[in-house]
């Protein structure tokens, strides 16, 4: 049985409408349908396609503390203007490249401390 896609990342966050309005502005993900669970949360969609399910807890939750998920990631084109977005919402990033592979990642933090990074090509390095 090989695999044949990526389906979902589940947060666990105290933050809930943080979190949405975060994955909206920064990774343009937009809250959809959601099952009626027992307990709060939201997924967050890319197209069709529920990628961030997050479920909402109470009292202080922070990844950095104690990750069992080190990080999660997305591929993407357009690489000044998201660097261009995060500085205008003052969110810290780092650039690293892939040894051997033509991949940027830009690492940043979620508000909840969640490490994320998006690919580029490096052809869109800035000179």
């Amino acid at each position: 049985m090989p695999l044949t896609s990526f389906d979902h990342v589940n947060v666990r966050t105290a933050q809930l409408s943080e979190m949405i309005s975060f994955y909206g502005k920064i990774l343009g993900l937009h809250p959809g349908e959601r099952p009626d669970f027992d307990i709060g949360g939201a997924w967050l969609y890319l197209g069709d396609q529920a990628l961030v399910h997050l479920v909402e807890v109470q009292g202080p939750i922070t990844a950095q503390t104690n990750p069992t998920l080190e990080h999660f990631a997305f591929r993407a084109t357009g690489l000044t203007e998201f660097r261009t977005l995060l500085d205008s919402e003052n969110i810290e990033h780092r650039l690293a490249t892939v040894p051997g592979m033509p991949v940027v990642q830009v690492n940043f933090y979620d508000p909840d401390g969640n490490h994320i990074h998006v690919d580029f090509d490096t052809t869109e390095m800035e000179s």
